[in-house]
């Protein structure tokens, strides 16, 4: 075991560690989970990234300010890149080409910040956990004799289903052969992309503006690294973390879901700010509070998802024609999309007299909506969600049944998986090759999960992995592992125990 809920534990003192997340917010969030979960342990960790991003993460607890510190390097100049865009939310989806030219350009000022480190006589690194896009930070981190690992924050099973270079090379595949399983995994498996989705796979192995793939982006991390950290676990991923340390012949560990804040963490966290309006957050509330006990169901496509105006027209009135009560979170499409430039505000995003016909049974938040809370509401019955990672573990704990609309990434195959654990239905595509969908299949889908009979055995799969993911001792016990490992330098690995 290591070290539990508090103290440094097994191997000694505490660690000090230096967290590098890919410049996103849906990586960032998480690093700073894992930053705020070891520095309530009682480690030291230094968050690093740029300096706009820096400014717009939430503020750190006041009882883990003395061991969490948030440290910016600055942004590198890279021709074609806005002023000030520092992170993916910065540019239009699927433009983060240039974002990964400046990770590249994050190496000197690292470098830089490792050797004041030494200059100063401060304690070096235990540790640098750093993203996929950071392949060359590892070799840096050797001129000081301080080992790296690896967090990746995405499904574990995509990363099994990218696989690694060997495998690759072992078995090339062509675009079409991203609609099936690839060899590798175990039969009988339903995890492949939609024709729609696997052209955004088939560029993840293309060089791009960085003048690297992603893909090879991910290989020379991981293979630079210790070990690989995933957020995510056997109740949620049976069998996979296994594959993955088979597949890619290091240990691949689990960190747990890093949702739900320990005793500790939650103390600490009570003066936390989420970066919302405290009125957006009571008003929202207060209207599920009126409402009864799992009949709404909770819509949101996340923040950079590449939506576009005929897709929120569609949304709009497949929810409509569903008939339910629903929240709706919606978010101003990302820059570059087109209903970024066509619309200032909801009123123009939504079908005409959307929201009268809707009233009384609808609402759609544009300011900040607290998903945790509300996905915590007891009249929330079911979640339309993009199939974020994040957001698909949010639910899963909230035992929600999903009505899933994937878009990119790892999106379509956390859909797949969830559709073959039998916790919720995808919304039919008019056209594969398109990715379109229409009101109907948005209504169909909807009412699958919220009114028809199917909805009983969606809501029982979908307590059955509440109950598997709510043991927080196990989850914290994950963490505790993580750290032991963390602090045997990772090379004591007991190998029976990954593979």
């Amino acid at each position: 075991m290591g070290d539990g809920g508090g103290g440094a534990g097994a191997g000694g003192g505490g660690l000090d560690v230096v967290v590098f997340p890919w410049l996103a917010f849906g990586h960032m969030i998480p690093y700073l989970d894992l930053s705020k979960r070891l520095a309530a342990r009682g480690h030291d960790v230094t968050f690093v990234s740029t300096p706009r991003n820096v400014a717009r993460l939430p503020p750190v607890p006041a009882g883990l300010s003395a061991r969490l510190r948030l440290v910016p390097l600055p942004m590198p100049p890279v021709d074609g890149l806005p002023v000030g865009a520092e992170s993916t939310a910065d540019v239009p989806p699927g433009n983060d080409e240039l974002i990964k030219k400046a990770c590249d350009g994050l190496a000197a000022p690292f470098a830089a910040f490792m050797a004041e480190l030494v200059a100063a006589g401060r304690r070096k690194p235990d540790w640098i956990i750093i993203d996929f896009a950071y392949h060359r930070l590892p070799p840096i981190a050797a001129e000081h004799n301080v080992p790296c690992a690896v967090f990746l924050i995405v499904q574990a099973a995509a990363i099994a289903f990218l696989g690694p270079r060997w495998a690759n090379a072992a078995n090339p595949r062509a675009p079409l052969d991203f609609t099936a399983p690839p060899r590798w995994f175990p039969p009988p498996s339903a995890m492949a992309y939609r024709r729609s989705e696997a052209r955004w796979v088939v560029g993840a192995f293309r060089p791009n503006a960085s003048g690297v793939s992603d893909i090879e982006r991910m290989w020379r991390t991981i293979e630079s690294c210790r070990f690989t950290i995933y957020r995510s676990c056997d109740e949620v991923e049976p069998g996979v973390l296994a594959l993955l340390t088979d597949l890619f012949r290091r240990p691949a560990v689990p960190a747990g879901i890093l949702l739900t804040p320990p005793p500790d963490l939650a103390a600490a966290a009570d003066d936390d700010v989420d970066g919302g309006s405290s009125g957006d957050r009571a008003e929202t509330l207060r209207w599920l509070d009126e409402q009864p006990t799992k009949s709404v169901i909770y819509v949101a496509l996340g923040s950079e998802a590449p939506v576009t105006a005929k897709n929120l027209q569609e949304l709009a009135l497949g929810l409509e024609l569903a008939g339910v009560r629903f929240l709706w979170a919606l978010r101003k499409p990302a820059a570059g999309t087109p209903s970024h430039a066509s619309a200032a505000d909801a009123d123009e995003l939504l079908p005409d007299g959307f929201e009268e016909r809707t009233r009384g049974r609808g609402v759609v938040g544009t300011g900040w909506v607290p998903q945790v809370e509300v996905l915590a509401h007891a009249a929330v019955g079911a979640f339309l969600t993009h199939c974020g990672w994040g957001s698909t573990i949010e639910s899963l704990v909230f035992g929600h049944p999903l009505v899933m609309l994937p878009f990119v990434v790892d999106q379509g195959l956390v859909a797949r998986a969830m559709a073959e654990r039998g916790v919720g239905v995808e919304v039919a595509r008019e056209d594969d090759d398109e990715g379109s969908f229409g009101r109907h299949d948005v209504a169909a889908a909807v009412r699958r999960v919220m009114v028809e009979d199917e909805r009983k055995v969606f809501g029982e799969n979908a307590r059955k992995m509440k109950e598997a993911v709510g043991d927080q001792r196990r989850q914290e016990q994950y963490f505790d592992e993580l750290v032991e490992l963390l602090h045997t330098g990772g090379r004591e690995i007991n190998d029976e125990k990954y593979n």
